[in-house]
């Protein structure tokens, strides 16, 4: 079942939170909404479930209307689940019971607890169906919330920042195990998030939204590797940042030039990129040709990698140092990171080539200071 969102604009007042949002989820495919708060991705949400009444534009479901200016269908007749962030379970309710509270337009009790079971069986939780919601861990709370939501066959899932209760290493746990329950159900899904990396596990496609509107739509590898603008870039990791002004079609960074097709010379512009593109060799090690000399300030390790802060010279890499000049490197020079995928135990003052490839950079508009 398909989801159609068109044109969809809302205002709370004089407070316009949506603008001009089209969208499309196919079958079987999970839909990350994700920006920081206040976006309005949790009240696009809201507009789908129902929750919400349409101020302008349309929702259909598999081709069906089922809110637009005119008509706003109810909740429970739109056919989608709906996992809520604090999950939303009935305290006085066993699991069984809780996940059959969603089949109440099936007719027979026997057949709602049937389907409730099976529910359950998916989320591998129908050996607790006798259990209350107390005596259960956060994670098995989370997982009799989603199969409450797939009980009644829904034709969309909704799900609203659905881990972020839930400890870092559990998140991790339970989000792996949803999204297989998510893709074997076969349900066009339309998830809630902050965290760019649980977008980028979960979706098949992110929507990234900022002040109530839709900047960039695509598969997580486009939106990390195809940025269309600085927020997004920044949105999915740290970068550096080297201000630059264009001249030629290029910019002279320390690094290199720089192509900057489509701006105009005088031009002020950022030159950005992940700390994870930086490389940097050893002085045993035989470096590129277009590399800089560089300093290690620090290291620091984290899990799988280790970040390490370097300093290189801010003049542009090519430009002939004026007589009696010292070089920036043995001053302030520029600050840079560098992401290295393994244990780095270089100390602090050693010395290092550094080589950033130039098909790894973006080009932006300099922002105003």
């Amino acid at each position: 079942m398909s989801l159609i969102l068109g044109d969809i604009r809302h205002a709370y007042g004089p407070k316009t939170v949506l603008q001009n949002i089209n969208l499309e989820v196919q079958p079987g495919e999970v839909v990350c909404l994700l920006g920081p708060s206040g976006c309005g991705k949790t009240t696009l949400l809201r507009l789908i479930a129902g929750l919400e009444e349409l101020q302008h534009g349309r929702i259909l479901i598999d081709d069906q209307v089922i809110a637009d200016q005119h008509r706003q269908m109810l909740p429970e007749r739109r056919g989608t689940g709906f996992l809520f962030q604090d999950f939303a379970l009935f305290p006085h309710l066993t699991v069984l019971e809780n996940t059959m509270f969603g089949l109440t337009a099936v007719a027979s009790k026997e057949t709602r607890r049937q389907k409730a079971l099976q529910a359950l069986e998916q989320v591998n939780m129908r050996d607790f169906a006798t259990v209350y919601p107390h005596e259960l861990s956060g994670g098995q709370q989370q997982r009799v919330a989603l199969a409450r939501a797939l009980a009644p066959s829904p034709r969309i899932i909704l799900l609203d920042e659905p881990f972020s209760s839930l400890d870092a290493r559990l998140r991790v746990q339970i989000r792996d195990q949803t999204l297989h329950v998510l893709k074997s159900s076969g349900v066009a899904t339309v998830m809630v998030t902050h965290d760019p990396e649980e977008a980028m596990f979960m979706g098949d496609r992110i929507v990234l939204m900022h002040q109530g509107r839709i900047v960039q739509t695509g598969t997580p590898v486009e939106l990390y590797s195809k940025p269309v603008n600085a927020f997004v870039t920044t949105f999915f990791s740290d970068v550096n940042v080297i201000r630059g002004m264009v001249q030629g079609g290029q910019v002279a960074t320390p690094l290199g030039r720089v192509a900057s097709a489509g701006f105009q010379d005088g031009a002020e512009v950022e030159i950005m990129f992940r700390p994870e593109t930086v490389q940097i060799f050893e002085a045993d090690t035989t470096p590129p040709a277009s590399s800089v000399p560089g300093e290690v300030l620090a290291t620091r390790l984290l899990p799988g990698a280790t970040l390490v802060h370097l300093r290189i010279a801010s003049h542009a890499h090519g430009t002939p140092e004026k007589p009696g000049h010292t070089p920036d490197n043995a001053g302030e020079g520029i600050h840079l990171h560098a992401r290295v995928p393994c244990l780095f135990p270089m100390p602090e003052g050693a010395r290092v080539q550094v080589h950033v490839p130039m098909d790894q950079v973006y080009v932006f508009p300099a922002e105003s200071s």
